[in-house]
């Protein structure tokens, strides 16, 4: 399959993953089998790394969900890596990107409360040898994630002034 063909397959699947590859053939004027063997193809390569469902969370439950800076000082030449093996484990790490700037990774938790979360940047991510330091942001409200934008309850706060 020629590359823009291609990049229009994989646009697709991350916008809808459930297409199917009949739905797709007919997207991009390809074959059902040209189509069904790209995908194959780009899973064997780990071009596909999943197929994954955006959830709102927030109509389920009250996770509480936090981006963590860390400031790290990596010993040895694969010092980042090793570092990013070790953060990576912990189950309340749901994504971890190193970074460029004033920190060296970036880390999104989830976890049950605030506290919960507090208790694990300070016990678990800060003891870390090789990390000078943490700053800790905790979400508010989500708008919009992965290119999918969020309901947002409107609450009328105002008081109710009568004469």
């Amino acid at each position: 399959m020629e590359r823009e063909l291609r990049d229009q397959l994989l646009r697709l699947l991350e916008n809808n993953s459930k297409l199917s590859s009949q739905d797709l053939a007919v997207m991009l004027g390809a074959t059902v089998e040209e189509v069904a063997n790209e995908i194959s193809v780009l899973e064997q390569e780990h071009v596909i790394c999943g197929y994954h469902t955006l959830i709102d969370w927030n109509k389920i439950n009250d996770d509480v969900t936090a981006l963590v800076e860390l400031r790290v000082t990596p010993q040895g030449g694969d010092g980042y890596q090793k570092l990013a093996e070790r953060i990576k484990e912990f189950p309340q790490v749901v994504t971890l990107y190193l970074m460029s700037g004033a920190y060296d990774f970036l880390v999104m938790v989830k976890g049950k409360t605030l506290k919960e979360i507090s208790l694990f940047v300070s016990g678990k991510l800060a003891s870390i040898h090789e990390v000078q330091n943490t700053t800790t942001h905790f979400t508010l409200t989500k708008y919009k994630e992965f290119g999918v934008d969020f309901e947002v309850e409107k609450v009328d706060e105002r008081m109710v002034v009568t004469p």
